[in-house]
């Protein structure tokens, strides 16, 4: 590639090949090609005037950087769409050119150009607005553009061309930075979920690997993941055996075993083993991307802060107009009166509050927390009851097996065995418990079951060598399934509920076993329940589908007063329903597949980081770290987004009512008026971005346990 050097110094080169030398996309091509190299950090190019700006680590290298200037032709020159980070860096860009370009015209305008002339372009521009503003005028909406081109035609009928100018210019800059601010905000925040992977390996028909560029590998491409390696696509493994990390997918902290013929996502980690992957799916395609997509979108699920401010600011349009009409009717000074037409509240209105929104959203997202809408956040913030579920929520994800008995015809073992060969289906952390505890036995268990049918908040039913098998709680063995037990086994295992949560398992009919778990509080819930009342939620509530003593229990050691035991999915959702007709706001946490119809009844839900897949769909907000303190932030970070919102909302009612009463009295001109308005609005948007969260307070924790 042909180019000519424009600067060289220090770690930093530019080139220029001329206009016309690459397409906007090509640069990005370009880009991905030079960072390849690991020595080169930064790439930025401008398909305006053919300009590659590189930032190179250290000076030694600066031959390596022209060699790969040199080495690439007219055949690399694809087009290749942006990734995040050159998005974020051309967006970024953008707003410097553009804002650079408006303060040199308006610079120059006023030192070269003649005053007629500047006149005729004042009201050229001014034609935009004026347009917008009869659109306004003959649909019959009285809005901010109906606002704006009317202060910008009474400047021009009194002649007063600078004034008009400058609030343009104002308003131009304002629109400008609004628009940065938004968009730049929202990149951040998938930024933040994005994988940041530049190569892959491929392994070709020989059986070679190949590194390339993500950007090039195509649908049914083999790609080998080693041991540490994040996986980058969606894809089946067809070689190779390993542990995979997927809490990113299920929230699941225990590594799942992957071999031939396994389905594997993007964002998780091989933590043992070697895979290779035939892809199929990769980039906007995989699974990962569609939750940056939510993510992406999720401002349009509005606060209701957001819609009034929405709202108050059209309605104060008309008025903004009286006053107007009014200053002029009482002073007959068509000045005084422009000054105050000059004063806008909406546009700050609409700006700072769907910032502060965004803003509280990428914070959450920063702390690993997905929250799906601004009105989420708001709900949370003034909730003052929270339902939590039991089991893997106020409890332990990892409880863990204690005593496996047996009651009828089956061993100990062969009790753990199918239990564990059942349970492998179901994503739970009890589940999960059993399967491992059969691993650490080394009880090995075939697939000697047909389909499993799972029965939500009940257990699991199939058929285990040609007989029926059922496993769970006990009102499903008991009451659904009509299993029978004799009193002596209905006397031990009375005596083991007190202390432990217990699977039953029978096989036709006939209780054969029981398995204890051990499923102790978690050792910070104490103290978060307590933070949490002292951060306004009055009310904690605890439901599980436990025995009456072990519901007890878990409630004393958690300091709850209120709780529901033996409950089933229906009265989880119904409990919640009640609560919401006394006139309480609800936040329901929860885990598991069998809490899913109370999330979806709450005001919001939050799903914690080993939830089933169901759990996190439904819920409002997901937890992305294993710790119940992010509940506190979360109230944190939400009630100050509200309180920021308030805080604008004055200070916008207290700047703009300031220079409508100095407009009004003449001790300020319109285009001091527009100036001073403009300005605060774009500083009040800067402000609105700043994070609410201040340095995380230390709270003791004290260590409970469960008899």
């Amino acid at each position: 590639m042909k180019y000519q050097v424009m600067y060289n110094n220090g770690t930093r080169i530019r080139v220029r090949s001329g206009q016309a030398a690459f397409t906007k996309n090509e640069g990005y091509g370009i880009s991905a090609l030079l960072l390849e190299n690991n020595f080169i950090k930064k790439v930025f190019t401008s398909h305006r005037n053919g300009s590659i700006l590189i930032y190179y680590d250290d000076v030694k290298n600066r031959d390596k950087v022209f060699e790969a200037l040199d080495k690439i032709t007219a055949d690399d020159l694809v087009e290749v769409e942006p990734d995040m980070y050159m998005s974020s860096n051309e967006l970024t860009n953008n707003f410097w050119v553009n804002l650079s370009g408006m303060l040199v015209r308006r610079v120059l305008s006023k030192i070269v150009l003649p005053i007629p002339i500047r006149n005729l372009l004042t009201v050229y521009r001014a034609t935009k607005y004026i347009w917008h503003a009869l659109d306004s005028l003959t649909s019959f909406r009285v809005d901010v553009a109906l606002l704006d081109g009317a202060a910008v035609t009474g400047s021009l009928l009194k002649r007063d061309f600078d004034p008009a100018s400058s609030m343009m210019f104002l308003l131009s800059i304002s629109d400008l930075l609004e628009d940065y601010t938004l968009q730049k905000t929202k990149n951040t925040l998938k930024e933040s979920l994005t994988l940041n992977i530049d190569t892959v390996w491929v392994v070709n028909e020989d059986g070679e690997e190949i590194q390339q560029p993500i950007s090039q590998i195509n649908k049914d491409d083999k790609i080998k993941v080693h041991m540490g390696d994040v996986i980058p696509v969606d894809g089946k493994v067809v070689d190779g055996e390993g542990m995979v990390n997927e809490a990113t997918m299920t929230g699941e902290p225990l590594a799942v075993h992957k071999m031939p013929g396994k389905t594997v996502h993007a964002g998780t980690v091989v933590e043992e083993g070697n895979l290779i992957v035939q892809v199929y799916s990769f980039d906007k395609e995989t699974r990962l991307n569609k939750i940056i997509n939510l993510i992406e979108n999720s401002e349009e699920l509005k606060a209701d802060a957001q819609s009034k401010a929405e709202e108050l600011a059209d309605s104060i349009v008309p008025y903004s107009f009286l006053t107007t009409f009014l200053t002029y009717l009482i002073t007959r000074d068509t000045t005084k009166a422009l000054s105050v037409l000059m004063v806008d509240f909406s546009c700050a209105l609409k700006l700072t509050t769907p910032l502060s929104v965004i803003s509280a959203m990428k914070e959450a997202s920063d702390n690993r927390m997905m929250v799906k809408g601004g009105k989420f956040l708001e709900k949370y913030a003034t909730a003052d009851t929270i339902v939590f579920d039991k089991t893997g929520t106020l409890t332990n994800a990892t409880p863990k097996v204690v005593d496996v008995i047996s009651l009828g015809d089956y061993s100990r073992d062969e009790i753990l065995r199918m239990s564990a060969c059942i349970e492998e289906h179901f994503a739970h952390s009890i589940a999960t418990a059993i399967v491992k505890q059969a691993e650490e036995e080394g009880l090995k268990h075939d697939e000697d079951h047909s389909e499993v049918e799972y029965i939500v908040a009940h257990g699991i039913a199939t058929s285990y060598n040609g007989k029926r098998a059922v496993i769970g709680s006990r009102h499903f063995l008991f009451d659904d399934e009509g299993v029978e037990i004799s009193k002596e086994d209905e006397k031990l295992i009375d005596e083991k509920v007190c202390e432990y949560s217990v699977v039953y398992l029978a096989i036709d009919n006939k209780l054969e076993g029981i398995i204890c778990i051990n499923d102790p509080v978690r050792k910070e819930a104490r103290d978060v329940i307590e933070e949490l009342k002292k951060l306004g939620i009055e009310n904690v509530i605890m439901l599980t589908g436990d025995s009456e003593s072990g519901a007890k229990s878990s409630a004393e050691a958690l300091g709850i007063t209120e709780y529901r035991s033996q409950v089933l999915p229906e009265d989880k959702a119904s409990i919640v329903e009640s609560l919401k007709e006394e006139g309480r706001t609800i936040i329901m946490v929860g885990d598991g597949i069998n809490d899913s119809p109370a999330l979806a009844a709450a005001d919001v839900s939050v799903s914690m980081k080993n939830s089933s897949d169901i759990a996190r769909e439904v819920a409002d907000v997901s937890l992305l770290s294993d710790n119940l303190y992010d509940l506190i932030t979360l109230r944190k970070l939400s009630v100050g987004m509200l309180n920021k919102i308030d805080t604008n909302y004055h200070s916008i009612i207290g700047i703009n009512g300031s220079l409508i009463a100095l407009g009004m009295f003449g001790i300020i001109t319109p285009s001091t008026s527009s100036l001073i308005h403009n300005l605060s609005t774009m500083l009040l948007g800067a402000l609105s971005t700043r994070s609410v969260l201040k340095e995380p307070r230390e709270i003791e924790v004290n260590v409970v346990e469960t008899a």
